[in-house]
């Protein structure tokens, strides 16, 4: 799988933001500016026992960030508390410099609908409505108009290459079309993050090779920001910067 960027742009060293990835992955020169997301000092506990022990990130716009580190490491929670799922118990999460722990439940599921993009391991896709109804729905919260919608769809559907199975419920599709499906459904109304969790993780090696590109052409063509977390060395070698979690803190 080729990981080419688009032409001679500056790259993330070690000594600026954590371990670069395969020098043929340029960061993005919008890296330069300010960061769109950032975590300081963030920590995070569940029933007593610490999770994450005090963890700061900063993810340019545009850059795409491996949370790799072993099973309980914090990943995941870092991703949930990252996209407004949860909220830590102490630090801050800024996102376009809004502290997103001074939202309430209203401004967080508006900033979920209309900024952040997630796709999950196991693809989360309504069993009730068909793959392009699993698109659209993401645009009528948004309240886009219906003529817009199911353009913008049909597109969507088309650049992810399942168009053919639009009117196919998720019970009739295989992993990898459900996959994406759900990548359609997260980048459907524009997000300036996506947040990615294990996204090959059910996917059969061929599948997920084809699911890593997707992720990669997408977020470089619309300058998304990415946040993924896997345990996969292929799925970071996509990523511009790879920051390894262990015990709740970056290691090294």
């Amino acid at each position: 799988m080729s990981h080419h960027g688009k032409g001679a742009e500056p790259r993330l060293t070690s000594a600026e933001s954590g371990q670069s990835r395969d020098p043929d992955v340029s960061a993005p020169s919008s890296t330069q500016n300010a960061p769109l997301l950032r975590a300081i000092d963030v920590r995070k506990a569940y029933a007593g026992r610490p999770i994450l022990a005090g963890v700061s990130l900063d993810v340019a716009p545009g850059e795409r960030v491996a949370l790799t580190g072993p099973s309980g490491s914090g990943k995941t929670t870092l991703l949930n508390l990252l996209g407004g799922v949860d909220r830590a118990d102490s630090g801050r999460i800024l996102f376009e410099g809004r502290d997103t722990g001074l939202l309430d439940g209203d401004g967080l599921s508006a900033l979920r609908r209309t900024a952040f993009g997630t796709v999950f391991q196991f693809f989360h896709l309504l069993p009730t409505l068909t793959a392009a109804e699993n698109v659209e729905l993401p645009l009528q919260l948004n309240g886009m108009p219906a003529g817009e919608r199911a353009a913008r769809v049909r597109g969507l559907l088309e650049r992810v290459g399942v168009a053919h199975r639009a009117d196919a419920m998720p019970g009739q599709m295989s992993g990898g079309e459900m996959q994406r499906v759900a990548i359609a459904r997260a980048v459907a109304h524009r997000p300036r993050l996506l947040l990615a969790d294990e996204p090959t993780g059910n996917l059969d090696s061929m599948n997920g090779t084809r699911i890593l590109e997707l992720l990669r052409e997408i977020t470089d063509e619309t300058a998304t920001a990415l946040v993924l977390v896997t345990h996969s060395a292929e799925a970071a070698g996509i990523c511009h910067r790879e920051v390894r979690l262990r015990d709740g803190l970056v290691a090294g």
